[in-house]
């Protein structure tokens, strides 16, 4: 598929990390014009606010990057919330842009879809073979309903509307635009708030909870952007190559994992932080692997590119300037 850098392409959720990045992405590939809206401007489960947004704007393309996201706790204590907001947001933009003639749309996901006990690295051919985690089983349910909703779009209007609406499922990701939450936020920009705070009070230990042998897989999130941008550009006939029309989703990870141990020695490296890095084994561990397949998207010509440790140093970039910009605040 030859880029049109002229097309009109809808990026659902550009405030969030990733759809920050696809925007950095798709603007530094040369496209001109994007299409965006706040939170405040068009509430995506609002389907009339949808519906008339995109009766107006008809858009080419969208990015479905928008999703109501938290960690383990959030996931527990708002249920209902979570499912609701992101099945209605996912059914609105999907049946929305069928309407007002979109012709290709990427919807993206997470690598909770798949069961808890998954054999690893996760292929796309296990989902619905098994349990899901329990703690973010309604926000999984509902990115299983997204991959679904463009699949039945496909299967029933793709030959006679030409429809062509793909999903990606990243692995963890982190970078430019993440969550530094003390409580809220996720292991990479936890431990990065840790040790900052930890070599600026100059303290000689730093305890993570856990044995820190599980391993994880991390994927920097403009790599996770520009992956996006790849499979959206791919010509159809080399997408239809590797998917199948009721297994169309493509995993996008890294391509390799590192323990909780390696990681936080890395993320301490990156920061300059010296003293010692302990263990809590009376912690709970998690899951002791989760670690994406990403060969469907790798023979299709996509790899990663940024290193952890590359990676690991930009976000750390990234905390010191919005530390910076909470304190003038």
């Amino acid at each position: 598929m030859s880029a049109n850098l002229h097309q009109k392409i809808y990026i659902a959720g550009h405030r969030g990390m990733v759809g920050k990045a696809i925007v950095r992405v798709l603007q530094a590939k040369g496209y001109s014009n994007l299409v965006t809206r706040t939170h405040a401007e068009l509430d995506l489960t609002k389907q009339a606010a949808v519906a008339q947004f995109f009766a107006s704007e008809k858009p080419d393309q969208v990015y479905l990057a928008a999703a109501k996201v938290g960690g383990i706790h959030a996931n527990n204590t708002y249920p209902a919330e979570f499912i609701y907001q992101n099945l209605m947001m996912e059914a609105n933009v999907v049946h929305q842009a069928f309407v007002s003639g979109v012709k290709r749309l990427l919807f993206l996901g997470s690598s909770c879809i798949y069961p808890k006990l998954v054999p690893q690295p996760m292929a796309e051919d296990a989902l619905l073979t098994g349990k899901l985690e329990a703690t973010n089983e309604p926000y999984a349910i509902a990115k299983i309903a997204g991959i679904k909703l463009c699949e039945s779009y496909n299967r029933q209007y793709g030959s006679s509307h030409g429809l062509d609406y793909r999903s990606v499922m990243p692995t963890n990701l982190y970078g430019p635009g993440d969550n530094y939450h003390p409580e809220n936020s996720h292991v990479i920009p936890a431990l990065i708030r840790r040790f900052h705070e930890a070599k600026v009070a100059n303290a000689p230990e730093v305890i993570i909870w856990g044995t820190g042998t599980p391993r994880r897989e991390f994927l920097y999130v403009d790599d996770m952007a520009a992956a996006s941008v790849f499979v959206m550009e791919l010509d159809k006939a080399l997408y239809d190559q590797q998917t199948e029309p009721m297994q169309s989703h493509i995993n996008v990870g890294f391509g390799s994992d590192v323990t909780i141990a390696q990681l936080a020695s890395a993320v301490a490296k990156a920061i300059g932080y010296f003293g010692k890095i302990g263990f809590d084994p009376t912690k709970p561990d998690g899951t002791p692997r989760k670690w994406m397949d990403s060969g469907r998207l790798n023979r299709l010509g996509w790899q990663a590119s940024i290193s952890l440790e590359r990676g690991i140093a930009m976000a750390y970039e990234d905390f010191l300037q919005t530390s910076a910009k909470n304190l003038r605040q």
